[in-house]
């Protein structure tokens, strides 16, 4: 059956005109005018989420990815309209991937040890009440994704989401809950406060009833969140360099790099956000990109204006540029092409501040390296020890093993586009909290879990 497109557009305008600001809370589950109230029910759910069934928790969760699939449309639609980053027709694929491939209960697992004396048994159980920030860039797809994964543990879950995404992770959050609530389980397993601010983000992370947090977002939100005294889950910034040698399938590389960089306008922070290239190959790569895969060469001049749009004065990304396409980056500096334009690239300097800055913007600059160590080594600079995701495209394993090594991050893909990662086009779980600062790499359901031993001495070992 086809979509009706302009009967979606009416219902997203519908939604977002009942969800003013000023009223945000009324029809809507979860959501409260002070976060002290949000936290204070988030753990009353909690205790009554801790108590039910793996099959209890599961059905709940079942729910909410078929909820997902229904909504899928109007949620892409809300992000754009809301945060005007990205594109409509990526975050539809974004929110299928969370539906179909975020792990629930079955990521929960029981260990035994079993022998002369006895059976002991180590088992994952909840936190409680966890805290989570989420960001701009993803909104409702880590909002249901944390939700998912937290819950399955058998957490609550406060959210403190980005102000510029409040109606669209308020619209997730009630969507949560209204699962729960048709599977007979309690209101409020998700919950939130109609404005968001730093000062309600404090109160969260300072509160005795938060017993965990998780943090998606920029450096700062993550440095918060460790500096609290809580266990944190920091969740940060990366800017994964693509390298390509002298080996690699240079026209499938061409191909690889610029599909990840360009998923929904370069908003997922695995995306490509420059390549390092291996001069002897540079140029066709260069080609490649430009003839094959829609990428409009930068001159210096037009890389100058780019400068000075994309990047604001104290070196951050203009937030009015982020997640915005190709053509309309390019018709802010006054350069206008058709629509089959994607991704602006160009060969710099690795110093380059449109290279060196992850600015999360289909922008993919070209560092050329005399060979692959030196390719290694600019790589591993872009990438300024954020340990977060890195990319590759080569035949030799033994280059393969020497990047790994010396990258050291959380995601590495090799001969293929960013987003094979997240499980879209390769193999695993999905997920939109990246722990690269903390350790835990890809969360899932077991990443809200502390972990649980149960002695029984000199029983129940039956051999």
């Amino acid at each position: 059956m086809a979509v009706d497109e302009s009967m979606v557009r009416d219902i997203v305008q519908e939604i977002v005109a009942k969800m003013q600001i000023s009223d945000s809370a009324a029809g809507m589950h979860g959501v409260f005018q002070d976060m002290n109230d949000a936290i204070a029910a988030a753990k009353e759910a909690q205790k009554k989420v801790r108590i039910m069934s793996m099959d209890q928790r599961e059905k709940i969760i079942t729910i909410i990815r078929r909820k997902i699939r229904e909504n899928a449309e109007i949620l892409a639609r809300m992000g754009v309209d809301e945060t005007g980053m990205g594109n409509v027709g990526d975050k539809i694929l974004k929110h299928h991937l969370v539906a179909d491939k975020c792990p629930g209960t079955e990521d929960i697992k029981t260990e035994a040890f079993s022998g002369d004396r006895g059976l002991t048994l180590t088992e994952m159980g909840p936190f409680g009440v966890i805290g989570a920030i989420t960001p701009c860039t993803n909104p409702s797809e880590t909002v249901l994704c944390n939700t998912i994964g937290m819950l399955a543990a058998g957490n609550t879950v406060v959210f403190n989401p980005h102000p510029r995404a409040i109606k669209t992770s308020i619209f997730a959050i009630n969507l949560c809950n209204e699962a729960s609530i048709e599977a007979g389980g309690p209101d409020n397993i998700a919950c939130t406060c109609e404005k968001p601010t730093m000062d309600t983000s404090d109160i969260m992370m300072h509160h005795p009833d938060i017993a965990l947090l998780s943090a998606t977002g920029g450096p700062g939100v993550v440095t918060a969140v460790l500096q609290s005294g809580k266990r944190g889950i920091g969740a940060g910034a990366g800017n994964p360099p693509a390298l390509v040698d002298e080996t690699a399938d240079v026209r499938h590389a061409a191909e690889a790099i610029v599909n990840g960089c360009t998923f929904d306008n370069n908003l997922p922070c695995i995306a490509e956000k420059e390549i390092v290239a291996v001069d002897s190959i540079a140029d066709e790569l260069m080609s490649y990109m430009t003839t094959e895969q829609g990428c409009y060469r930068a001159s210096e001049e037009e890389q100058e204006a780019l400068i000075k749009v994309c990047i604001g004065k104290n070196g951050s990304p203009n937030r009015d540029c982020v997640g915005r396409s190709a053509k309309v980056l390019l018709s802010k500096i006054g350069v206008e092409v058709p629509d089959n334009i994607r991704c602006i690239t160009f060969f710099g300097e690795k110093e380059n501040p449109l290279i060196s800055t992850e600015l999360m913007m289909p922008i993919l600059g070209i560092v050329r390296a005399k060979d692959f160590d030196d390719a290694v080594e600019k790589a591993v600079w872009l990438e300024h020890g954020n340990r977060h995701s890195a990319h590759i495209h080569s035949r030799n394993v033994d280059h393969i093993t020497k990047y790994a090594r010396a990258v050291d991050t959380a995601i590495l893909v090799k001969n293929g586009p960013s987003y094979s990662a997240l499980g879209f086009g390769g193999e695993g779980y999905c997920t939109f909290t990246i722990a690269s600062r903390t350790g835990e790499g890809l969360t899932s359901a077991r990443s809200f879990t502390k972990k649980r031993r149960c002695v029984m001495v000199d029983s129940l070992c039956i051999r």
